[in-house]
């Protein structure tokens, strides 16, 4: 099993998808990285060679990825938050932040319903 920024890849996925389970990469920059590296985008995880996954893990030190890039977004978002910019308003009350409707809908960001208002006389 190949391990490259802390994650291991799985062995069966080509690498084109397997590199895209590390934190920060997507399918856009996976292509980029096989590029740069010129390795063949169909080969399989386990057919890798030595040399090809240090080139591999060298392309990939390049971007901040998983604790690194998870820092970072946490620092943005933290600094919303200290000088109270709307978006940092939004992060803090855990409202949709990208101007989503909330009258219906962010369930997810939001929580669950809770009623509230409803007495009845006995």
């Amino acid at each position: 099993m190949a391990r490259i920024a802390g994650v291991d890849l799985p062995n069966s996925k080509r690498i084109e998808t397997a590199l895209t389970y590390i934190y920060g990469i997507g399918s856009v920059l996976a292509k980029k990285i096989i590029e740069e590296t010129q390795i063949d985008p169909s080969i399989r995880v386990k057919d890798l060679t030595d040399e090809q996954l240090n080139k591999l893990q060298k392309a990939v030190e390049k971007y901040p990825v998983e604790g690194e890039l998870r820092s970072q977004v946490s620092q943005n978002i933290k600094r919303l938050i200290s000088i109270g910019a709307y978006r940092g308003i939004r992060h803090r009350r855990g409202m949709p932040v990208r101007g989503q409707r909330t009258r219906t809908n962010a369930r997810s960001r939001k929580g669950s319903r809770r009623t509230v208002g409803i007495s009845r006389k006995k």
